[in-house]
């Protein structure tokens, strides 16, 4: 079943169990004062009967007759008169005497002095009443014709406006229902649109700052988010496949030269050196696309543990030094740490030794004299390290630019590279909590600031 039917039929029932509920107390609320409001006309027409009797000295007679009469139109109150020995002083009707009058009854009504009772539908009530020192007892019966009427008609008239109610509410329910769930409708449609051809597709937002407009807003930025990710996936998809292909057509194109002639063993050796250099490219690229992958991971899901930084440093310099013996690193501390913790992090060794290797390299790459310099810094709860050279710097603008995956400036003719290595970094000490700031003048240098924060 819909919601919009289950709310339907909520608020249906909601409401008409809300209405039933009144109806209930309204009905059994008239119904005590009907019974309340009897029992006192029940003793205003003793009293005045027996003060008629008693103290006007009516005859009874006529007071029989006015009760014979009037009983023939209404339904007229049957009073009888006992004196306080029992004895029977009067009574409109003896030959019917619906009461019947007991003696355990009267004492009853003697002791209590009031007695209250239904027999069948008729309504009795018996009251202790003196007059000149003297008691009696009276009591006075009747059918409540019009009252009963009237609650039967109430009742009556309640089921009939329940049942109506329920239509009616049932429409209206269904109505606002509708109304309400018009946006959202309006929303599912918008997105049956969307599809991976149509991700720049957003929902239309109102102007009502309701729960749907939020959910309209976050949902587009849902879908940014996606759109940024099917973007970035397909550049990164056209640059591997661009990364790859160049090497593997220069082998391809290198092997077939080689097939078509006969060569010297000199001929030979130097092709399969250039094949060498770039398969060594390709793996190079694939290890960097894996560690990418790995960086790109749930925090949750990369085992981390206490690692000391400077150890880390050691080994990724032997590993810059082991790609090119040229290379010159050296490694120093800016200032003295008291407590071994201070050069620990929480981290995963492996990703942190990639990182510092690539910014080793970085540095080293493009630097006429290949050196790097690399300096540790403890600052109160923080880690800094440093990674400077005096290479060719980086322009203004292109500091932007370098920790997106596959960018190359114009210093890509300088040296060979992939474009991953800063956005790998990047991406590596982002992962561990961490940040990096870059500095960079023309032709003077360029520094990297890794900044992680200490155990």
């Amino acid at each position: 079943m819909k919601i919009r039917n289950r709310l339907t039929l909520l608020f249906t029932f909601i409401s008409v169990s809300i209405l039933i509920f009144f109806s209930v107390i309204i009905y059994f609320t008239a119904k005590k004062n009907r019974s309340k409001e009897f029992y006192e006309l029940l003793t205003k027409e003793a009293i005045t009967k027996f003060n008629l009797f008693v103290d006007a000295k009516v005859p009874p007679q006529i007071l029989q007759n006015i009760y014979y009469n009037n009983s023939q139109i209404i339904d007229e109150v049957e009073v009888a008169i006992y004196d306080e020995n029992y004895t029977l002083v009067y009574h409109d009707a003896i030959d019917i005497d619906f009461v019947k009058e007991t003696r355990s009854m009267l004492d009853e009504i003697k002791v209590k002095g009031e007695l209250k009772f239904y027999q069948d539908q008729w309504q009795v009530i018996g009251l202790k009443h003196k007059f000149k020192n003297k008691t009696y007892i009276i009591t006075a019966a009747a059918y409540d014709q019009f009252g009963y009427k009237e609650l039967h008609l109430l009742l009556k008239n309640s089921i009939f406006l329940i049942v109506i109610s329920i239509f009616f509410i049932y429409l209206t329910g269904y109505y606002f229902v509708k109304r309400i769930f018009q946006p959202i409708t309006e929303m599912t449609d918008n997105i049956n649109e969307i599809s991976a051809n149509r991700l720049d597709y957003r929902l239309k937002i109102n102007k009502n700052k309701d729960e749907l407009t939020k959910l309209a807003q976050t949902f587009n930025q849902m879908l940014d988010r996606l759109e940024n990710s099917f973007d970035s996936q397909k550049k990164f998809v056209s640059n591997i496949s661009h990364e790859i292909r160049t090497p593997l057509a220069a082998i391809i194109t290198e092997i077939e030269i080689a097939l078509q002639r006969e060569n010297t063993t000199e001929d030979y050796q130097t092709t399969l050196h250039k094949a060498w250099m770039d398969a060594n490219k390709i793996v190079k690229l694939s290890n960097n696309l894996l560690d990418f992958a790995k960086a790109s991971y749930d925090p949750s899901q990369i085992a981390f543990k206490p690692v000391r930084i400077d150890e880390i440093l050691l080994d990724s310099c032997e590993q810059v030094k082991r790609i090119n013996n040229n290379y010159r690193i050296n490694l120093s501390f800016e200032n003295e740490f008291h407590e071994e913790n201070e050069i620990h992090v929480n981290g995963n060794e492996y990703l942190l030794k990639v990182a510092f290797a690539n910014l080793i390299e970085n540095g080293c790459k493009f630097s006429q004299d290949h050196k790097t310099q690399v300096s540790i810094l403890v600052v109160n709860s923080k880690i800094e390290i440093r990674f400077k050279d005096e290479g060719i710097g980086i322009s203004r603008q292109e500091l932007k630019k370098i920790f997106k995956p596959f960018y190359r400036g114009n210093n890509k003719e300088w040296a060979q590279g992939s474009g991953i290595g800063l956005s790998l970094a990047d991406k590596i000490i982002k992962l561990h909590g961490g940040e990096i700031i870059v500095s960079s003048k023309i032709n003077l240098g360029t520094t990297f600031i890794v900044i992680l924060s200490h155990l």
